[in-house]
């Protein structure tokens, strides 16, 4: 106990206005320099998104930008271990190893860099996730334990009512089940 691994915990549980149920990070496996970051989000829709443009020569995008994936939650996609962005293709060839990358999805635990997971509520339910829009600016503060996406309440609430989110439903069967019932990270999924 005198002589810990790490001087905190392994993971680290955030809130902010982008998540204000609460997201995790693995901050055991986050580069430290990365910890206290802000930068502009290079947002993906969906998984479809990210594997049509990650590995793009064309995508806007440097090493101190945040990647953010959306509708990976619990009712996005039944929350995949998806939540491990690659590095787009640009970067990792000019040497870059890790980046902030934010969703509301899960990852392995065993893989590592710095990313935010479980973003609550998911995007999919119209939590704030849903209304990051390309260029905006986020905060990450593993020291004062916030994800804070840098626009004003009036400005997310305009979003909102500018493009509302419809939840996913399902006509009938395990899926409709599954979508009346399943909880947010939060709260187990």
């Amino acid at each position: 106990m005198a002589k810990p691994v790490y001087p905190q915990g392994g993971i680290a549980v955030l809130s902010g206005n982008l998540a204000p149920g609460g997201a995790i990070i693995k901050q055991s496996a986050a580069d430290a320099g990365l910890m206290e970051h802000e930068g502009r989000a290079v947002v993906f829709e969906n998984l479809e998104d990210l594997v049509r443009r990650i590995d793009s020569d064309e995508l806007d995008v440097t090493a101190l930008d945040v990647l953010v994936l959306k509708h990976i939650g619990p009712k996005g996609a039944s929350m995949p271990e998806a939540g491990y962005l690659p590095i787009p293709r640009k970067l990792a060839r000019a040497g870059v190893k890790d980046m902030v990358r934010i969703s509301d999805g899960r990852m392995s635990g065993t893989a590592f860099g710095t990313i935010v997971l479980h973003v609550t509520p998911e995007a999919a339910v119209g939590g704030p996730l849903a209304h990051v829009h390309n260029g905006d600016r986020i905060r990450l503060s593993v020291k004062r334990r916030e994800i804070s996406l840098l626009v004003s309440d009036e400005t997310l609430a305009q979003r909102a009512r500018d493009k509302p989110v419809v939840e996913p439903t399902a006509p009938r069967g395990y899926r409709k089940l599954f979508l009346q019932s399943v909880l947010q990270a939060d709260q187990g999924a």
